[in-house]
């Protein structure tokens, strides 16, 4: 990470205070229009989904039903649910749209979310041994972790957790990995586990009984249907997650540099420990604008619509003080995603060899 002393980063905390404080004193009708009309998209693309599914025999419809389901979950999720639960919007005062209150349509409890990723993943971003977000648990991606053999299976994990996303971040606060070291036991989680096999299940009942038994006669292609919806709302989001987090560029922190920091020195981790992508509006929409993930470490309670306009201030203020601000194509970013998955899943004379662009020279 880049070095600054007090007086830098005092300044640097100063610049993006004040393009937040802008923001906040912007914020009126206009943002509440826009939450309104998405609200409304994902509605109708929701109940368009359903609506076909059951005509799904007919494959160019049960093409539609699917894409149109899936995209209505991936709104809801990514632009909706994540973003409404960062407090976004609790200055309109509408119980609907309330961080505290919003449950969101995955397996996930809003609960255990707001623990698990607004707490810890937004105060410890890639600090390793404090964000769990970085790697989930199940991934080798610096050499903080000491490799293993286990380790050269990892992109099977890498693809059985975007297969199986939404489950995977619901089970995110069982701390599997404290559990298999014996630091807490399993006991202590049963009221997590509790509300966990709630959610999962009424979620489980919803796609998988429920609207398959309203249309027996056509239950197996509903069941396909929903099965698919799901698929392309995990697939989808865990990549934009990772090409936020996981990219060549985005850093990662030890706990040691990190400990007693400042606002201004939290302000830096985050802008150099996420990564951005490009692409046109439906991109930035279906990624929740998590498209700007610099934006929404930096700002993760402003509505993330806002970030494209604000992305062009705080490339300025990275400019100005010689931060470097990390962004790319899709393709581009995603690419070095999988490098780095695949470049920790070997020994480390291996990887250095054959990525030397992930080698421990090359990210000191």
């Amino acid at each position: 990470m880049k070095t600054m002393n007090e007086t830098q980063l005092k300044e640097l905390e100063n610049d993006l205070d004040t393009i937040r404080d802008q923001v906040i004193s912007d914020l009126g009708e206009r943002d509440a229009r826009y939450i309104r009309r998405i609200v409304r998209l994902h509605r109708s693309l929701e109940i368009g989904g359903r609506v076909l599914m059951p005509f799904g025999f007919i494959p160019p419809v049960f093409l539609a039903a699917t894409t149109a389901l899936g995209i209505s979950k991936i709104i809801e999720n990514m632009e909706i649910g994540h973003n409404v639960m960062h407090g976004q919007y609790d200055w309109m005062n509408d119980p609907s749209l309330h961080s505290q209150t919003y449950e969101w349509d995955t397996v996930c409890t809003g609960d255990s979310w707001r623990r698990t990723h607004n707490y810890e993943h937004h105060t410890y971003t890639n600090i390793i041994g404090k964000d769990r977000d970085y790697g989930y648990a199940l991934l080798r991606l610096s050499d903080d972790d000491k490799w293993k053999p286990a380790h050269t299976l990892q992109f099977i994990n890498y693809i059985l957790l975007s297969v199986f996303f939404q489950w995977g971040v619901g089970l995110h606060e069982l701390e599997s990995e404290r559990i298999r070291r014996r630091e807490i036991s399993v006991r202590e989680k049963i009221p997590f586990l509790k509300d966990f096999f709630r959610k999962g299940g009424r979620q489980a009942f919803k796609d998988y009984v429920f609207f398959p038994l309203v249309t027996f006669p056509v239950a197996p292609v509903v069941l396909a249907g929903n099965i698919g919806a799901n698929l392309i709302r995990n697939l989808w989001s865990s990549t934009v997650i990772f090409c936020g987090h996981f990219t060549q560029d985005a850093e990662t922190f030890t706990e040691e540099e990190c400990e007693g920091e400042s606002k201004g020195h939290w302000y830096l981790r985050q802008l150099t420990g996420s990564s951005n992508f490009t692409g046109g509006k439906w991109v930035h929409l279906l990624s929740g604008h998590l498209s700007y993930q610099i934006e929404h470490h930096v700002f993760p309670d402003l509505p993330a619509h806002r970030y494209p306009e604000l992305s062009e201030k705080v490339q300025a203020v990275c400019e100005k003080h010689g931060i470097p601000y990390n962004t790319g194509t899709f393709a581009k970013q995603y690419s070095t995603v999988l490098k780095r998955i695949f470049g920790y899943s070997l020994p480390d004379r291996m990887r250095n060899r054959l990525l030397p662009e992930f080698s421990n020279r090359a990210l000191s």
